[in-house]
């Protein structure tokens, strides 16, 4: 008998755990809206109105005007972007070489590091 009520409890502690696996992960508008009401909740608990306020506005616009399509487009040229800027830090790059003034290498090579990084941070975000 103690056993029966052990083997329940076990499973209804550990039916929210699966009922979390099997949930997709939310993407595009709803993953946005899903961030913001986070937030907002975030905000409620720490007592920031002002922030609360403008998170429940934000909110308003992604539900009256965030579309998916819209979304990926604006996210894919965030990535052509960053792409660029990556094309163009490379070039000077090239250039500071070629020159050969180290300390004009060294800040390039920087410059072309935190373009590869924010290249990255849009392409991990396509797919959210």
């Amino acid at each position: 008998m103690k056993s029966l009520a052990l083997l329940t409890l076990c499973g209804f502690l550990a039916a929210p755990l699966m009922a979390a696996e099997e949930a997709p992960e939310l993407t595009g508008c709803a993953a946005k809206k899903q961030n913001i009401v986070t937030r907002i909740e975030q905000a409620k608990a720490h007592g920031n109105a002002d922030q609360q306020a403008g998170l429940e506005a934000a909110l308003r616009e992604v539900t009256d005007h965030c579309t998916d399509a819209g979304l990926k487009k604006e996210r894919e040229n965030k990535v052509l972007e960053a792409k660029h800027e990556v094309s163009k830090r490379q070039a000077d790059l090239d250039k500071a070489m070629k020159k050969g003034d180290p300390e004009k290498i060294d800040k390039r090579k920087n410059k072309l590091a935190e373009s590869r990084k924010e290249l990255q941070q849009a392409l991990d975000e396509l797919d959210k």
